[in-house]
C-alpha cells in the first residue's frame, strides 16, 4: 500500500484538543518523542475518524500502522508515523504496547458505534485514553518507590478526559459519524433518545442524561487525584495536576453549559490558570 493511501485527514482542528501532551512543564529532552507519539496517534485517529473511509478500508489502513510498529510493513511505504514511533520507542525503552492498544481502540471506532453501558465505555477508554497516560509515565520513569496505586489513579485520568471529550463532542459524532459514547442504558432511564443529539438545545432527559455520565466522570476524578504523589518525576507531577485541574474546571463547565448548543471549551485564561495553579501545587510535593 502506497503512503499516499494510508494517511487521511478527519477535518479536525488540534485547536480543539483540550488535553495535549509534551508542553513546558515537561523535560526538554523528552519533547521530541511525546510529539513523536502525538502524530503517531493523531494520524491513526484521523483515519478512524474520516467520514470519507468504508470500516473496511480504515480497518486496513490502521492495519499498516501496526506493521509499521514492528517494522514489517507487507507496503511498499508503510506509514512515516509509525516507523518514527518505531524508532522512539526503542530509544527510549518503552514498550510498544500502548501504541498497540491505541490501533486497537481506533479498529473498535471503525466498526463499533454504540456503546450499551457505562463499563462498556469505560473498557474503551482502557484502549483509547488509558495508553496515552501509561506511555508518559513510563517514558518519565515510572513511579516513586513504595507507590502501590499503579497505573489506576492515570487509567481514571484519562478515562475522564476521554469522557469529558465525548461530550463536548457528542452532537458532532452522531451528525458527522453516526457514533454515539454516550451509554445506551443511561439514556433508557432518563427517557432520553439519540435523536435529541439533533436538536439545537438539549432536552431535559438529555440533560439528565449528561449529568448522570457528568456523575461517573467525578468518581473517576476522585480516583485520578492521587495520580501527582505516586509518580517519580516532579516535572510529569506538575503536568498531572494541571490536567487534574483542566479537567474539574471542564467538567464543571458542561454541568453549567449545554454542549448540543455549541462547543462548551475552557478559556484561554483558564487554561493557563489551571496550568499554572497544577505546576506550583506539585512543585513541593
Amino acid at each position: 500500500m502506497n503512503t499516499s493511501t494510508v494517511e487521511v485527514s478527519s477535518g479536525k482542528d488540534t485547536a480543539y484538543e483540550n488535553f495535549p501532551v509534551g508542553s513546558w512543564l515537561l523535560p526538554a529532552k523528552l519533547r521530541p518523542h511525546i510529539a513523536t507519539f502525538y502524530h503517531f496517534a493523531r494520524a491513526a485517529d484521523d483515519i478512524a475518524d474520516s467520514p470519507d473511509l468504508a470500516s473496511e478500508e480504515k480497518i486496513l489502513r490502521l492495519d499498516q500502522f501496526e506493521e509499521g510498529l514492528s517494522n514489517k510493513s507487507s507496503g511498499e511505504n508503510p506509514p512515516p508515523q509509525a516507523g518514527l514511533m518505531a524508532a522512539s520507542l526503542i530509544a527510549t525503552n518503552v514498550t510498544p504496547s500502548h501504541c498497540l492498544d491505541l490501533l486497537a481502540a481506533f479498529k473498535q471506532d471503525a466498526t463499533k458505534t454504540r456503546y450499551a453501558n457505562w463499563q462498556e465505555l469505560i473498557d474503551y477508554c482502557q484502549l483509547s485514553a488509558a495508553p496515552v497516560g501509561r506511555y508518559l509515565i513510563d517514558l518519565h520513569g515510572g513511579f516513586k518507590v513504595g507507590d502501590q496505586a499503579g497505573y489506576e489513579p492515570s487509567d481514571a485520568l484519562c478515562a475522564a478526559l476521554q469522557i469529558l471529550n465525548h461530550l463536548q463532542d457528542c452532537r458532532e459524532d452522531y451528525q458527522e459519524l453516526d457514533r454515539v459514547y454516550l451509554p445506551a442504558d443511561i439514556l433508557a432511564h432518563n427517557k432520553a433518545k439519540i435523536e435529541d443529539l439533533t436538536a439545537t438545545k438539549a432536552t431535559p432527559s438529555l440533560r439528565n442524561c449528561l449529568n448522570e455520565i457528568l456523575a461517573g466522570v467525578d468518581e473517576l476524578m476522585r480516583k485520578a487525584a492521587a495520580l501527582p504523589t505516586g509518580l517519580k518525576s516532579t516535572r510529569l507531577a506538575m503536568e498531572s495536576q494541571a490536567i487534574i485541574n483542566i479537567a474539574n474546571r471542564l467538567s464543571r463547565k458542561l454541568r453549567q453549559n449545554d454542549p448540543i448548543q455549541g462547543k462548551v471549551k475552557l478559556s484561554k485564561i483558564e487554561y493557563i490558570t489551571c496550568c499554572i495553579s497544577g505546576a506550583l501545587g506539585s512543585l513541593f510535593r
